[in-house]
């Protein structure tokens, strides 16, 4: 197996990455303890996920259900049994002193997704994922609240057996702006599916795997051989929490790296935790190795048969075949197709617009009225999960001439949005109504009546001038009237 690499001076950055994805089932992946959100700590557990002796695990059939979508989604394998192992080592926030995951026959083998990076499509290969238990969470407080510096630190065991998706990449990245790219596209995909919450807290947590290596080390096509990628010394960077978190915390490890070894110095195989409030890595721990974990199976869960559930689950149409569907059956430039399939209820949204209106009109609204006004309110599609059929109105509001498109975005859906109120009742209000064109046709001749100077540099060919006048027609309409059909009123009168 060999990475993609990208050569900077004489060093190469190479990175892999483990992304844990909290799958959204109701109970947890071992016990039946509610996932949902607790109002105190360590308030959803039971002697399963407390890990007290004699209690057993029963596997949550829901989250088996979820990897194979996933499974199916990244084009992996099902081999035909899948078992689980414990995975032994001592953490606060692990009560059994063990975790609960697949080792060597993992539920999902061998995959890729690909990823668009400056324009360009490539796949990154997916060598697992695999079924696991979320730990607790930790808590630490006093001392600036950093990992190194608390006072003491505080467990919450209501997190402990959420069902995680351990999503192992190949070496393949070849910068932290790639991987930044990669979780995105993996979120998009994830939330497709139906398996994941984008909005939860901690639903998707990444570790990454940077080394350093000599250029030299490259063959000619670039790419660096196994053994070149396990003699090189690589950190291991924790506590990444977003697609922002990791770009910044691994440019700062990059950059760390590099200049250690351009100083002459060692760099350290480790673990570091990467303190997002200072914007820094520091070392946790020396790095542990597959060995150190002791797996044995797990004899109290029987091998997982499920191979065959990847021909039975049905999956959506997933946002990449999505977005080429949209550009062919809507002709929707690059950049709206993706805005259109950002998420999985922006898509559907659109389409129920577009069956009902034009479709260049129905993405003008999703994609440039309505996300550029939910993203300046830091608001998400979903929560206008309730009132999209007043988004629906609004917009037939514009398609069937009854106000301006203008005064439906300025005023009726920056009002509906900050106050809640119906198109409607905004449009009545505040009187929106459309101008008829009698009075639309009164405001133009006034206009020029009153405006003999703009009327007259526009006769000697200033053209800007149109733009004063159409702006005097709209002041007396009450910005009512449409202002096309205002500047060709105004071009037809003044060409007479």
């Amino acid at each position: 197996m060999t990475a993609q690499t990208v050569q900077q001076g004489e060093l190469v950055t190479v990175i892999g990455l483990e992304v844990h994805v909290q799958l959204e089932t109701e109970t947890k992946i071992f016990c039946g303890c509610s996932t949902g959100d607790a109002d105190e700590p360590n308030e959803h557990v039971c002697p399963v996920c407390l890990g007290l002796p004699g209690a057993l695990p029963v596997v949550n059939e829901a989250a088996v259900e979820a990897a194979v979508k996933i499974g199916k989604a990244i084009d992996a394998e099902i081999p035909q049994e899948t078992r689980f192992h414990r995975k032994n080592y001592y953490y606060p926030d692990l009560p059994k002193n063990f975790q609960i995951t697949q080792y060597d026959e993992p539920i999902c083998q061998s995959g890729e997704l690909e990823v668009r990076v400056e324009g360009e499509r490539r796949p990154i290969e997916i060598e697992r994922a695999h079924l696991e238990e979320d730990p607790g969470s930790l808590q630490h407080v006093g001392g600036g609240g950093g990992i190194d510096s608390a006072e003491y630190t505080l467990i919450d065991y209501n997190r402990a057996g959420t069902p995680l998706m351990e999503i192992v990449t190949a070496p393949d990245f070849r910068s932290p702006a790639e991987v930044r790219a990669f979780l995105a596209e993996l979120e998009e995909v994830l939330e497709y599916l139906g398996v994941f919450d984008a909005e939860r807290d901690g639903s998707l947590r990444v570790d990454a795997n940077l080394s350093i290596v000599e250029a030299a080390e490259a063959d000619e096509n670039g790419e660096l051989s196994t053994e070149a990628l396990e003699s090189a010394n690589r950190t291991e960077v924790k506590n990444i929490s977003s697609h922002k978190g990791a770009e910044k915390a691994l440019a700062y490890e990059e950059t760390r790296q590099k200049n250690a070894i351009q100083r002459g110095r060692v760099v350290e195989q480790e673990t570091r935790h990467w303190d997002e409030s200072r914007g820094i890595t520091v070392s946790m721990r020396s790095k542990a190795e597959e060995k150190d974990y002791r797996y044995f199976e797990e004899a109290d869960i029987p091998p997982l048969q499920v191979a065959h559930w990847r021909e039975e689950i049905e999956i959506p149409e997933l946002p990449r075949a999505r977005r080429e569907r949209f550009r062919e059956e809507y002709a929707l430039g690059e950049e709206a197709a993706s805005k259109l399939t950002s998420t999985k209820q922006v898509a559907d949204f659109y389409e129920d617009l577009a069956s009902e209106f034009d479709p260049d009109l129905a993405a003008t609204w999703v994609a440039d009225e309505l996300l550029g006004e939910l993203n300046y309110r830091d608001m998400a599609i979903t929560e206008l999960e309730d009132r999209l059929d007043e988004v629906a109105r609004l917009v037939e509001l514009v398609a069937t001439d009854e106000i301006t498109a203008k005064n439906a975005k300025e005023i009726v859906l920056r009002t509906m949005l900050d106050e809640g109120a119906a198109p409607d009742a905004i449009v009545e209000a505040e009187g929106l109504g459309k101008t008829d064109e009698g009075e639309v046709e009164a405001a133009v001749e006034a206009a020029i009546a009153d405006n003999p100077d703009a009327v007259a540099d526009y006769a000697e060919g200033d053209d800007g001038a149109i733009n004063f006048l159409v702006g005097q027609v709209m002041q007396a309409t009450g910005g009512s009237a449409d202002p096309g059909t205002v500047n060709q009123l105004l071009r037809a009168e003044l060409e007479e």
